[in-house]
């Protein structure tokens, strides 16, 4: 697989230039290192960055799109945009907050398209079915009211909560990559938690009851 980008140009510190060989056979090699070995043309190095980042963009896409076969076209369409790119990237942020904003504007993209209307597929017989939906054994009502709390949260305050919340970045992480203040984040997960409660309070939404 390989990896990652928007345009822009990338520019590591004088710290971190330059390794006379490519770094993507060193398990400690830092992210930027491994984007300059894959601006080299080093698509090891690609697939490092995808290992060390992949499960934890699929995790995130998922609980934004709320359907893990979204969340994989995602994760591939970002690092697709990495990789077309990377040789043009320069800038002062780190390369995890660069691919992690990809991946939100990705999923966002994603999401106004369909409205987060539910996707149906149809079977050979041309019955819908929807997609990607748990197993009914494993459909906790608790577990799905929250679900359905957390999807009808606004954009921003639902990824900072999901962000901080479920995947555990700092708040520092959160705002570096939504572009927003260490105290706006904390705001908006803030925001989160109280209208879940008063979502998760009143109960389901009239359409999720029946």
């Amino acid at each position: 697989m390989t990896a990652v980008g928007e345009n822009g140009t990338f520019r590591a510190d004088s710290q971190e230039v330059a390794l006379a060989d490519p770094p993507s056979d060193d398990p400690a090699a830092p992210d930027d290192a491994l984007l300059e070995a894959a601006q080299r043309g080093d698509l090891s190095a690609f697939e490092r960055l995808y290992e060390r980042h992949g499960a934890r963009m699929k995790s995130i896409a998922a609980n934004l799109l709320g359907s893990v076969s979204d969340a994989e076209d995602a994760v591939q369409e970002t690092f697709l945009k990495v990789h077309r790119g990377a040789a043009a990237f320069r800038g002062g942020a780190r390369f995890s907050t660069w691919v992690y904003r990809i991946l939100l504007n990705t999923c966002y993209d994603q999401m106004r398209r369909r409205k987060r209307k539910p996707e149906m597929e149809l079977v050979p017989d041309g019955t819908p079915v929807a997609r990607n939906l748990p197993a009914a054994a494993a459909d906790h009502p608790l577990r799905l009211e929250l679900e359905d709390a957390v999807a009808r949260l606004g954009e921003r305050p639902r990824t900072a909560f999901l962000m901080s919340a479920v995947e555990g970045f700092s708040h520092r992480e959160v705002a570096e990559v939504l572009g927003i203040s260490e105290t706006a984040s904390r705001s908006l997960v803030f925001e989160a938690r109280r209208e879940l409660q008063r979502m998760l309070w009143r109960g389901p939404a009239p359409e999720a009851r029946a």
